[in-house]
């Protein structure tokens, strides 16, 4: 596949596939903000909960898309994302954002978790980034501040995951409830890493680059296992590991989210340490690559592999071949890019309905038992998928 090709398709996808969708379908005219939930099988959720990560992620990719293709109507629904995150997810007396809302707006889970957080920055500095928005980097900032003053662990290195909304202790600091309960995640820190790497892009403290320089550290150190170059998942707040098992979407992800970082503070001698170790982290994520180029989700502490293949998976598969292939000179990782691609448009891009599907299972159905949007199904993954391989394909 040449690259022009590649280009054009990611491009049109993403215009006539994904933002549209999104724009057309999933837009609240009457409350504001989007709604929570369409399902697999097409039918919106008007009065479901809506989430800080949905709304985050939401306003990221609208704000991402302006900049790249400067269309004015990516713009007005990344505002309409930012007045609905300020306006209804923060918490003016605590600080932070709220877990979720009632369809109506109002608060409905009111702790904190720091993951949330961190996508509030990512899309709040991604439109300061865009537009020059001085509310969103104002904004984009005191949630960094928050989250170091709360979730940094000053003792043991890190951060943790969860409190209550006045930030005190909380028994059940999971993601999710596939998530184990413990205090300090890979998954929470790449995505502390990611959006502080973007609003260093647009603020350049240094305080703010020595946290990233630390969390980089922190992922070589403690997060990374040199033993099978896969990232570890949950630990204590003493950094003990606590699962055996592996996620293969998200060691590809991190290979070039980490390059990024260490790309963007600049540091050379750091850049020069990390290159070998993500290159082994990639190389460790593609134990999930199948022969039609998916690449299958996780696999578990008993050894057992979940073959089902997940939309984001297949996107940050995309993105982390097309790093490989820019950054560390892999010629083959160009194909294995274009291979995933392929199997995109083929299984995973719905046609007919907009978006994609969340997966497609071990049977080669399509999902439609979870959400085609949602409180995790977002615009986000497949999003950035295409403006990072219109960037790098350009």
């Amino acid at each position: 596949m040449d690259k022009h090709s590649f280009r054009q398709e990611v491009e049109q996808t993403l215009h006539d596939n994904i933002l549209r969708f999104w724009r057309e379908r999933m837009a609240d005219p009457a409350r504001g903000g989007y709604f929570g939930r369409m399902t697999g099988e097409g039918a919106v959720e008007p009065d479901a909960p809506r989430g800080a990560v949905l709304c985050a992620r939401i306003l990221w990719a609208f704000a991402a898309a302006y900049r790249a293709t400067g269309r004015e109507e990516y713009r007005a629904e990344a505002e309409r994302a930012r007045d609905y995150l300020l306006d209804r997810f923060y918490d003016a007396q605590f600080g932070g954002v709220y877990w979720s809302l009632a369809a109506d707006g109002s608060p409905l889970d009111t702790k904190k978790q720091i993951y949330a957080l961190g996508f509030a920055v990512y899309g709040l500095s991604e439109l300061a980034r865009a537009t020059g928005d001085r509310r969103a980097l104002e904004y984009a900032r005191q949630l960094f501040h928050t989250i170091e003053e709360h979730s940094f662990d000053r003792l043991r290195n890190g951060y943790f995951e969860a409190f209550t909304r006045d930030w005190q202790e909380l028994d059940d600091m999971r993601l999710s409830a596939k998530d184990a309960n413990e205090r300090k995640t890979m998954n929470t820190h790449l995505h502390i890493l990611e959006p502080y790497t973007n609003l260093y892009r647009v603020w350049r403290d240094e305080r703010l680059r020595e946290r990233i320089r630390n969390l980089i550290e922190v992922f070589a150190e403690r997060i990374y296992d040199p033993a099978t170059h896969h990232l570890g998942l949950f630990f204590d707040e003493e950094w003990r590991r606590r699962d055996a098992g592996f996620s293969y979407g998200h060691d590809i992800e991190a290979s070039w989210l980490l390059l990024e970082a260490a790309l963007e503070i600049g540091d050379e001698s750091l850049t020069a340490r990390l290159m070998p170790v993500v290159r082994r982290i990639a190389e460790a994520a593609a134990e999930g690559v199948r022969p039609d180029g998916s690449m299958v989700y996780e696999c578990h502490a008993d050894g057992r592999v979940d073959e089902e293949r997940h939309w984001w998976v297949q996107a940050e598969q995309v993105v982390g071949q097309l790093w490989l292939w820019r950054y560390h000179g892999d010629e083959q990782a160009y194909e294995r890019a274009a291979a995933c691609w392929r199997y995109i448009r083929r299984e995973m891009v719905d046609a007919e309905g907009g978006e994609w599907w969340w997966g497609v299972l071990p049977d080669g159905t399509k999902d439609r038992a979870n959400d085609k949007a949602g409180f995790w199904k977002c615009p986000y993954h497949n999003t950035r998928m295409c403006l990072e391989a219109m960037a790098l394909l350009r």
